[in-house]
C-alpha cells in the first residue's frame, strides 16, 4: 500500500504564516495590477519568452487565455495588453521554464509532496514526461507514452462494464480535444462524463433551458456598450473576470447605471483604474456601482421578488410604461400565474430574507422602472445554492417582465469561469446525450452511442464509494480540490483501481490516487502544437457564444509532451483496437479533419475550418437574441415561473459560510498569498466575520479557530483559520476555497442541477485545537 494513504487530502498546516490585515481597497486594477502581472511573467518565463507570449494572448491570430471566459472585443483590442493581471498570472504558470524531470520524482515521494501547500505544489514547474505510480510504490517513475496507453487500455478493457469508468473534463480543454474525447468515451460505451460545469453554471444551463430554450446567455459584448442598467450579482469581476471591468467602464462612459448585489463589498464592483489609459495610470478611477445592495447570503431571490413586486405596483399605476406588455403577450406564457404569485408575497418577509432595507429596494426599483435595456450578470454566488436554479429563473422572470431580451443592450449574462467550459458542453461533454446529437453521431461515425444517463460530478464521487467505478480519468483540472467534501472525495479516489490525469503541472489530485496512477503531460494553451511540420490551431467558445481560434507561440519546455487531442486519439486506438469505427489517425495528425466532422454534428458550426480562421471567429446561433424561443413547457414562447424563497433557520452559534476566491488565484490554482483588494496578506486560512458576530462569540479578530459542521451526522472540520473582522452581513461568513471545501457536504446540492452548494454552508466555530 502506498504511504500516501496516510496523507491528508487537503492542506492541514500545524502553524500559520505571518498574516497581515490592512484596509480593503475601494478600487481595482491600476498600476499595482501591471506590476504584479509583469512580475509573475518575468519570474516564471523570463523577459523575452514572457513578452513574446503576452503580446499574442487574446489577440486575433494568437492564443486564447487559459483563465476566464470573458470575451475578447470584436474590434477594439488593445495592441499592448488584451489581458488582465490574473490572465498574466495564468500565462506565467504555463509559460514557466521550470520543469519536473524524472530526477524530481525520484527525489520526492508522493507523501512528501502531499505535505506541501497548494501554492508550493503548483510552483514546482511543468511536468516534462509521462509518469506512473505502480501499486504499492512511493514515487512516480517515468514511463513511455506507448506503455502508458497500454496500461490504461488494459485496465479499461478489463473492467466488467464501460460504466465502471468515468471521464472528467476541465474547462481548459479545447473544442477539438473535447469532441474527440466524448467520441472516444461514447464509442467505448459510457456517458459517464462529469465536468467542471457540473460544479459552476449547471444551474444556469438548467434554468435557462427551461425558460428561454437555450442554456447560455443572450448578450454580446457590444450590448454592454449601449445599455441603460447593468445588474451584477453573485459575481466579483475585479478578481474573477478582471477584463470585464473595461467593458463596465465603457458602459459607464456611455451613460449606463450599475447595480451591484453581493454580500461582501468588493473593490472590483466599486471603482476601476484602467492602467492602459492616462487617467488610470495617474490613479484616477471610474466609479462603477451606482447602487450597492449588500444582500445576505442567498437573499438574491427575495430581493428580486421584492423589486418585481414594487414594479408590478408601478405598472398598475401606469399600464404599459413599466412592463413590456406587448412582449409578454406575444412571447411568453405563465404571466397571470406569476403576477398572482407576486401579489401573494409578503414584502416584510422578503425584506427580512434579503437583508436590504425597503428604502434601498425602492431605489433599485426606481432605477429600473422605465428602463428596457437592462443586462443581468451573475456567477457562482447565484448558481451554487440549493435554490440556484430557481433564483436564475427569477432573474429570467424579471427580464421577461421588462422585455429585456432580444433587443440591443439587454439580456441575460451568466459569466462563465474557465475559458472553454461553455465550449466543452457545446462539443457534447455532458453526462446526458440528447436524441438529436446521438443520432448524428451514429450517422457520421457508424456506432451506437449509449442512451442511458451517465454520472455527473457528485454522482461520480458517490459511485466511487458505492463500488460502481474502477477507473477515474481526468482531462485536465484538479478534481480533488475543486469538488465538495474534500475528505470524502479523497476516500473515493483512493478506492479506484486506477486514476489518470492529463495535466500541465502538478496538483493535489495527483497525490491522492488509486491503486495505480498515471500523469500524462500535455501542451498548454500558449505552447506551439506542430505536427509533421504544420502548426495546428484549436478553438474555444467564450461566455457569449463566440467561437475563436487559438494558436500557441512558445516552444514547449519538453519534447515529451503531447496535445490533449493526440492523447485522446492514441488512447482510443490502444483501447478500442480493431473494433473502432473511427479513423483516429486522421484526427490525430490534422485537427482540420476534426472540425470537418464537428460541423456535421454540432449545429451552427457550418464551414467551421473557414470561419474559425476569420479574425475574431464567429458567433454560434442564439435564437433568444432574436426573440425566438423553444421551451419544454412554453412551446415557441418563454416561460414565467413561480418560486419560493428559502428561510435559513440558524442556531444561535451557527453561521452561513460562502466560499470565495482570493485575488491571487484562479479556480484551484494558487498564484500567491495576497488578496490585496480585501486587505489580506501572507495567508489564506482566514474566515471573514461581521464585527458584531465576533463579539457575540467571545472571540476577537486575529484569534485562531477551527470551523466545523455535523451535516448528516458526520463531522467535517477545517482546522486553523484566523478570524478577520470584515464588512459582511451578520450571521454570514466567507472563506477561501479550496481550503474550506472540506466543509461542503456532498449531499447538499442545487435542486434540478445537482450542483454542490458551496455558497451557503451551515458552520460553527470553536477555538483551534492542535492535532498531534
Amino acid at each position: 500500500m502506498s504511504e500516501l494513504k496516510e496523507q491528508p487530502a487537503a492542506e492541514n498546516p500545524e502553524e500559520l504564516t505571518d498574516l497581515k490585515v490592512t484596509e480593503p481597497k475601494d478600487w481595482a486594477a491600476g498600476i499595482p495590477a501591471v506590476y504584479e502581472a509583469l512580475k509573475d511573467i518575468f519570474e516564471e518565463a523570463g523577459a523575452m519568452r514572457g513578452l513574446k507570449a503576452s503580446l499574442k494572448m487574446n489577440q486575433k491570430g494568437g492564443f486564447d487565455c487559459s483563465s476566464c471566459a470573458w470575451p475578447d472585443p470584436d474590434d477594439d483590442r488593445s495592441p499592448i495588453a488584451e489581458y488582465c493581471e490574473n490572465g498574466a498570472k495564468a500565462l506565467a504558470e504555463e509559460a514557466t521554464t521550470k520543469k519536473l524531470t524524472p530526477e524530481f520524482f525520484a527525489q520526492n515521494s508522493v507523501a512528501d509532496l502531499a505535505k506541501l501547500n497548494d501554492l508550493e505544489i503548483g510552483k514546482k514547474g511543468r511536468i516534462a514526461q509521462p509518469v506512473y505510480l505502480p501499486e504499492g510504490a512511493t514515487h512516480y517513475q517515468p514511463i513511455s507514452w506507448d506503455d502508458a496507453f497500454k496500461k490504461i487500455a488494459a485496465k479499461l478493457n478489463s473492467i466488467a462494464s464501460p460504466n465502471e469508468a468515468t471521464f472528467y473534463t476541465s474547462g481548459r480543454t479545447s473544442n477539438e480535444a473535447s469532441f474527440v474525447y466524448q467520441l472516444f468515451v461514447r464509442e467505448f460505451g459510457t456517458n459517464n462524463m462529469p465536468d467542471c460545469s457540473n460544479m459552476c453554471h449547471e444551474s444556469s444551463g438548467t434554468a435557462l433551458s427551461e425558460v428561454i430554450g437555450i442554456g447560455k446567455g443572450t448578450v454580446t459584448l457590444n450590448d454592454f456598450y449601449d445599455t441603460d442598467v447593468i445588474i451584477i450579482m453573485g459575481q466579483n469581476p475585479g478578481t474573477n473576470h478582471p477584463r470585464m471591468l473595461t467593458s463596465l467602464e465603457k458602459a459607464k462612459k456611455n451613460g449606463s447605471k450599475i447595480i451591484a448585489i453581493n454580500p461582501l463589498h468588493e473593490a472590483g464592483l466599486t471603482a476601476f483604474k484602467d492602467p492602459q489609459t492616462v487617467k488610470g495610470f495617474l490613479g484616477i478611477g471610474t466609479k462603477l456601482a451606482d447602487l450597492y445592495l449588500q444582500v445576505r447570503i442567498n437573499g438574491d431571490m427575495a430581493l428580486f421578488q421584492a423589486i418585481e413586486k414594487l414594479l408590478l405596483e408601478a405598472e398598475r399605476n401606469e399600464p404599459g410604461q413599466v412592463f413590456d406588455q406587448q412582449f409578454i403577450k406575444d412571447s411568453t406564457v405563465g404571466y397571470t400565474e406569476f403576477v398572482n404569485h407576486l401579489d401573494a408575497l409578503d414584502m416584510a418577509r422578503l425584506v427580512e430574507n434579503c437583508g436590504i432595507s425597503l428604502k434601498q429596494i425602492e431605489e433599485a426599483a426606481q432605477m429600473l422602472k422605465y428602463k428596457r435595456r437592462i443586462i443581468v450578470c451573475w456567477a457562482m454566488g447565484i448558481t451554487q445554492h440549493t435554490n440556484g436554479v430557481d433564483t436564475i429563473k427569477e432573474i429570467a422572470n424579471f427580464v421577461l417582465l421588462k422585455g429585456s431580451i432580444g433587443r440591443p443592450g439587454a439580456g441575460l449574462c451568466p459569466v462563465r469561469g474557465h475559458s472553454n467550459v461553455q465550449g466543452n458542453r457545446t462539443m457534447l461533454i455532458w453526462e446526458r446525450l440528447k436524441d438529436k446529437p446521438r443520432e448524428k453521431l451514429k450517422a457520421v461515425f457508424g456506432f451506437d452511442p449509449p442512451k442511458e444517463k451517465g454520472f455527473d460530478t457528485v454522482e461520480t464521487i458517490n459511485a466511487m464509494h458505492e463500488g460502481k467505478l474502477k477507473l477515474f480519468f481526468a482531462m485536465g483540472g484538479n478534481f480533488l480540490s475543486s469538488t465538495p467534501d474534500t475528505n470524502y472525495t479523497a476516500d473515493g479516489l483512493r478506492k479506484m483501481d486506477m486514476t489518470v490525469h492529463v495535466s500541465t503541472k502538478l496538483n493535489r489530485s495527483h497525490l491522492v490516487h488509486g491503486k495505480e496512477a498515471l500523469i500524462l503531460p500535455c501542451y498548454a494553451r500558449s505552447d506551439k502544437d506542430i505536427i509533421n511540420g504544420v502548426e495546428q490551431i484549436v478553438s474555444c467558445e467564450n461566455s457569449m457564444g463566440v467561437m475563436q481560434s487559438s494558436k500557441g507561440v512558445l516552444k514547449p519546455v519538453s519534447d515529451q509532451l503531447l496535445s490533449e487531442t493526440q492523447i485522446v486519439c492514441r488512447l482510443a486506438k490502444a483501447t478500442l483496437g480493431g473494433r473502432t469505427k473511427v479513423d483516429w489517425d486522421l484526427y490525430q495528425w490534422n485537427y482540420d479533419h476534426i472540425r470537418d466532422v464537428i460541423e456535421k454534428v454540432i449545429p451552427g458550426c457550418d464551414d467551421y475550418n473557414k470561419r474559425i480562421r476569420e479574425p475574431g471567429g464567429f458567433y454560434l446561433p442564439n435564437s433568444p437574441r432574436e426573440r425566438k424561443f423553444k421551451t419544454p413547457k412554453g412551446g415557441d414562447k418563454a416561460v414565467f415561473t413561480v418560486s419560493q424563497i428559502i428561510d435559513h433557520h440558524l442556531e444561535p452559534d451557527e453561521y452561513l459560510m460562502t466560499t470565495i476566491r482570493s485575488h491571487d488565484q484562479f479556480n484551484t490554482t494558487i498564484y500567491g498569498m495576497e488578496d490585496r483588494y480585501r486587505g489580506i496578506h501572507n495567508e489564506r486560512r482566514v474566515i471573514f466575520m461581521n464585527p458584531k458576530d465576533i463579539r457575540n462569540t467571545g472571540f476577537k479578530a486575529g484569534d485562531k479557530v477551527d470551523i466545523y459542521n455535523n451535516h448528516g451526522g458526520r463531522e467535517r472540520v477545517a482546522r486553523l483559520f484566523v478570524i478577520v473582522s470584515y464588512n459582511i452581513p451578520e450571521k454570514n461568513t466567507a472563506t477561501y476555497f479550496p481550503e474550506a471545501n472540506v466543509l461542503v457536504p456532498i449531499d447538499t446540492v442545487a435542486a434540478g442541477s445537482n450542483t454542490p452548494v458551496s455558497k451557503a454552508v451551515a458552520i460553527k466555530i470553536r477555538k483551534h485545537e492542535a492535532v498531534h
